[in-house]
């Protein structure tokens, strides 16, 4: 038994049991995502395309739009206008980050909730938040960190976990999550005073800070659960790159003490992907009238 979680590893057994569903479901027509890339950014070119190759794997239709840097919000939001009416399109995401001439939050509200896979609308967000409140989807990359903790069979109810991190994307809704799975949740962020002993006493410990190996052993408690979202590079001469990536946990000391705990990369990462998938999937299956991949317990 080894105690380091293989995100790549069920990451690929989600993606095989998507394309099944896929194609069991083929007489109803093809699962559709628009993914539109503003500039030329070459991270996000990098992301776009693994997120192309997935769908190819899985039998998904996908379209990339390619807008210039120097677009208006206008055209952006006449874009998704057009995709929302679109019924062949099930999934429309914008990769982000966007130009800072253009207003973010006001081109992400245009994004229909029922077609928002990546989880980001304020109806969808709102719902999450609120008990007995089920949204239509939730953001990948937390729903991606419940799904690890869940096939891993690790117990939330009652557990202390704590959220380094509060954005958006992934402190605030992974928190939100726990919550609904009755953890206790104490979410710290660079403002919060004497981190480490909020960390000496989690149980749980989801990390998406971005601080390079952060988070030390002696900071950590016997047997805890670490989940590490972080994405950072650090020189590293032996590399041909000159860096290599690490998570916000120093990875090789704390793997000493913790019960599980995520690789980077090969933890988290993968798992986003997969649940964006998982998402459209469901979008699909629900303009259909068929059952969805999975039901959401939040």
């Amino acid at each position: 038994m080894t105690n380091i979680i293989n995100g790549t590893e069920i990451s690929n057994s989600i993606i095989d049991e998507i394309k099944k569903e896929v194609e069991k479901y083929s007489y109803v027509g093809m699962p559709g995502i628009a993914v539109i890339q503003i500039g030329d950014r070459n991270d996000s070119s990098i992301y776009i395309k693994k997120k192309q190759e997935a769908c190819n794997k899985v039998g998904f239709h996908i379209v990339i739009y390619n807008i210039e840097t120097a677009t208006s919000n206008n055209e952006v939001c006449k874009l998704i206008n057009k995709l929302n009416s679109d019924s062949s399109i099930h999934g429309i995401l914008v990769q982000l980050p966007i130009p800072l001439h253009l207003n973010e939050e006001k081109i992400l509200s245009k994004i229909s909730y029922l077609k928002d896979v990546d989880g980001f609308h304020a109806q969808n967000m709102g719902n999450l938040a609120m008990e007995k409140r089920i949204p239509i989807f939730v953001p990948c990359t937390p729903l991606g960190c419940m799904e690890l903790l869940q096939r891993e069979k690790i117990q939330l109810c009652g557990k202390h976990a704590v959220v380094i991190g509060k954005s958006n994307i992934v402190g605030l809704p992974i928190a939100l999550l726990l919550m609904k799975e009755m953890a206790t949740v104490t979410v710290c962020h660079k403002e919060t005073i004497d981190i480490i002993n909020h960390l000496k006493m989690a149980d749980i410990v989801i990390s998406a800070c971005g601080q390079p190996q952060l988070i030390k052993k002696e900071w950590l408690k016997e047997g805890v659960v670490v989940i590490d979202v972080g994405i950072n590079t650090i020189p590293d001469s032996s590399k041909k790159s000159g860096y290599r990536i690490v998570g916000d946990v120093d990875f090789e000391n704390v793997k000493e003490i913790a019960h599980k705990i995520t690789p980077v990369p090969g933890g988290v990462g993968p798992m986003t992907v997969a649940m964006l998938l998982s998402n459209t999937l469901n979008s699909f299956k629900r303009s259909k009238g068929v059952p969805p991949f999975k039901t959401l317990k939040v």
